[in-house]
């Protein structure tokens, strides 16, 4: 649905996006993370066609975002981090405008309002001016010109960015309704939110994309820093004897309880953390020992953010290079 190749963007010397690779495929919800200043913004502002690129191509449905604008953009929705909102309209009047420029007219424009107005929940204030709705009524009536013309990919930036707790669930409720029937990318800084919604994850860090894969997936990619947590009766030494026999484990470190129990943990460093896991289970059966609890604690998506936004290092600024190599004249 969407394709990126090579996506680069100075601003001045700044380097802002840098080389950015992937695809998007379509009827899925991407969870697009970084850290500020890490390119979210500017990559989401390219790939709507609401900013140019120093080099690198964009495909949305097939069409190039800058040599076919109209008919990419006809397949894109948009929420920027600020939503275009005139305060003084009502929804419907902000919609129907939004409507009009977007090439509705009569019936289909009055029947998509009605539409997407039932679909993110503003029927009810519908003759309110925008400027007395709250937060969470005014990203609502964001997402829902986006929605507008019926387009294939909905792309948010922070979409729950300032709301309150109960505001952010039914934003989230709202988005994973979205992913049913469009292709739907959105950035956030709250890694649970993204966690919860998406079926693939996107991160970058100093505009290098560092990631790209299913939560479950990003979890085991470092399952090799995966501590196993036990709980046991034997004393430190017969249990210093009992993992002995058991390979993949690296330094255990034992901690004696005040009610005689003995508690461990130590790293796997198989990949197979199941099977390691059972062998410590029968290690201790076999030695007639009680192993009272056994446990993996896995990294966590913030452990994974956090290790990949960290090592990566900014890039060092290579603009004579990258500018010989523009193929085509900004596009504003």
């Amino acid at each position: 649905m969407i394709k990126v190749e090579h996506l680069t963007k100075y601003y001045g010397d700044f380097l802002a996006v840098d080389d950015l690779s992937f695809t998007i495929e379509e009827g899925h919800v991407y969870g697009f993370l970084g850290p500020n200043g890490a390119g979210k913004s500017t990559t989401m502002n390219i790939l709507t066609g609401c900013l140019s690129a120093t080099s690198g191509r964009v495909e949305i449905g097939g069409h190039d975002i800058f040599e076919e604008p109209g008919e990419a953009k006809h397949l894109i929705g948009y929420l920027p981090e600020q939503p275009p909102l005139y305060l003084s309209e009502t929804p419907e009047e902000y919609l129907r405008f939004v409507g009009e420029a977007k090439g509705l007219r009569g019936g289909e424009l009055t029947a998509q309002i009605e539409a997407v107005m039932e679909q993110v929940k503003i029927e009810s204030v519908r003759h309110r001016r925008i400027s007395a709705l709250s937060k969470g009524y005014r990203q609502r009536v964001g997402i829902a010109q986006a929605l507008l013309g019926d387009p294939k990919v909905i792309i948010l930036d922070e979409p729950t960015v300032g709301l309150d707790p109960i505001q952010i669930i039914e934003i989230r409720d709202l988005i994973r309704q979205l992913g049913q029937e469009h292709t739907v990318i959105f950035s956030s800084h709250i890694l649970s939110e993204v966690q919860a919604i998406c079926d693939k994850i996107l991160i970058i860090a100093h505009g290098k994309l560092v990631a790209f894969d299913d939560a479950d997936n990003l979890e085991q990619s470092l399952t090799g820093s995966a501590e196993l947590r036990f709980t046991t009766d034997a004393a430190p030494d017969r249990v210093r004897e009992i993992l002995g026999g058991v390979d993949g484990l690296g330094e255990i470190r034992l901690e004696s309880q005040p009610d005689g129990t003995v508690s461990g943990q130590c790293h796997a460093a198989g990949e197979d953390l199941r099977q390691v896991s059972r062998a410590i289970f029968f290690a201790f059966a076999g030695a007639g020992e009680a192993l009272l609890e056994l446990s993996l604690s896995r990294a966590s998506l913030e452990d994974i953010f956090l290790e990949l936004t960290e090592d990566v290092a900014p890039a060092q600024p290579e603009k004579h290079k990258l500018f010989s190599k523009r193929k085509k004249p900004e596009i504003t």
